[in-house]
């Protein structure tokens, strides 16, 4: 499961199925004195003045939130667990599967994330919304999921057994994880097909975000394929050295391809955008009072040669944010299939006893406007994958990318004359 951390009073953003990393803030407010409190209340009533500030929807699902705190500490509280418990009920009132709360040994799983390398099953996994199924958003690359066939929108039943109906996302992911060489069996359920058992060793992940080649159009024409698997801490870097390393080597034209890139840090993102774009704006940001704000390009681009980015259904959050800005601001056309559509960005909070609070705390738009949440982006050129394995990624068996090949070839034809 992709989760990302930041540190307490460094600012940083981060979208998607994923948890956006923001400022950490201080709250005295909305609580009995500290003489009435135990520890774990105190834990509760923390969680519960986070959410009180910082929450998109200000009706908290039409509820009254200071009813739910008086019900909540009402109960007597009597260890760490209980109060996680208790914390847990709280959220769930809320019926967002983004506002979530994360253990210390979650929470710090989100460093190792961080850091570029995790260890599991290496899926990508969100409650679809409708009928709150755990499903699949994207394997990821290497992963003994990915290796296992795994895809995006795989419903996961069960977990060593166990019906997933019953779990929340947090008690899903903490299921699948655990020691290196120890297994884990998922069933899979996919549309039109027979439920599937599958057998998973966990493992250590790589989490290189980064995957650049030189490829030549039948009519010779170089073109530079670069493929982003995650949007993390050092995806702008290594892209950035993509890029130039594929304009020394005499690529034309680009194939930027984000399928199955479920997203991850929202200033990683941004910076991205920035490498392609020299002007514009690439994303606008929407908090619970309406207030927008919004982020530019800033004369940073390092080719203005043609692009053509390749989108699906796995293709979410970060990921539709950068495909949305260059698809608005014409500067990149897109092929493929519609993506995710996940437009919420979530904060993540470090709590008093080290485990941490992923909140909603705003939406995004595209630069023209569009908000894309349960919708996705709509490709330029809608084109249905064939692909079977990972091999055949990028290569003559791959029709999307061939798609978008034949895209960048028309066009250049047409632009030499």
């Amino acid at each position: 499961m992709k989760v990302k951390i930041g540190f307490m009073h460094k600012k940083v953003f981060q979208l998607g199925l994923t948890v956006l990393l923001a400022f950490w803030v201080s709250f005295s407010s909305f609580c009995l004195p500290a003489t009435a409190l135990t520890v774990e209340q105190k834990l509760v009533a923390e969680v519960w003045r986070i959410v009180h500030r910082t929450y998109l929807d200000d009706t908290f699902n039409h509820q009254n939130w200071s009813v739910v705190r008086q019900k909540a500490l009402a109960k007597p509280i009597t260890d760490k667990l209980a109060a996680y418990a208790t914390i847990g009920g709280m959220l769930k009132s809320l019926d967002d599967p983004f506002t979530r709360f994360l253990d210390p040994e979650q929470y710090r799983s989100l460093q190792v994330n961080t850091s570029g390398e995790l260890t599991g099953v290496g899926l990508q996994i969100a409650l679809e919304p409708h009928t709150g199924q755990l499903e699949v958003v994207a394997p990821i690359t290497g992963s003994p999921a990915e290796k296992a066939g795994i895809r995006s929108r795989d419903r996961i039943l069960k977990i060593d057994g166990f019906p997933t109906e019953k779990l929340s996302l947090n008690e899903a992911a903490a299921k699948m994880r655990g020691a290196i060489g120890s297994t884990v069996t998922l069933v899979i359920g996919r549309e039109n097909e027979a439920d599937k058992e599958i057998q998973l060793v966990r493992d250590r992940i790589a989490l290189n975000p980064v995957v650049a080649e030189l490829h030549s159009s039948p009519q010779k024409i170089p073109i530079g394929y670069i493929r982003l698997t995650q949007f993390n801490a050092n995806a702008p870097m290594e892209l950035a050295h993509a890029i130039s390393d594929l304009e020394t080597k005499g690529a034309v034209a680009y194939i930027l391809d984000l399928r199955n890139n479920p997203g991850g840090l929202l200033q990683a993102g941004i910076e991205i955008a920035r490498l392609w774009l020299n002007s514009g704006t690439i994303v606008y940001t929407v908090n619970r009072y309406g207030i927008q704000d919004s982020f530019d390009a800033n004369g940073s681009a390092l080719t203005p040669d043609p692009l053509v980015i390749l989108v699906n259904q796995g293709t979410a959050s970060a990921s539709e944010i950068l495909a949305g800005a260059l698809q608005d601001n014409h500067r990149a056309k897109l092929v493929g299939e519609t993506t995710f559509g996940k437009g919420l960005i979530q904060s993540l909070f470090e709590l008093s006893d080290g485990s941490g609070l992923a909140v909603t705390i705003a939406k995004y738009e595209t630069p023209n406007h569009r908000d894309i949440h349960k919708l996705g982006i709509q490709p330029d050129k809608v084109i249905s994958s064939n692909l079977t394995t990972r091999e055949q990624i990028a290569t003559e068996s791959d029709n999307q990318y061939q798609a978008a090949v034949e895209l960048l070839t028309k066009n250049l034809v047409v632009a030499g004359g």
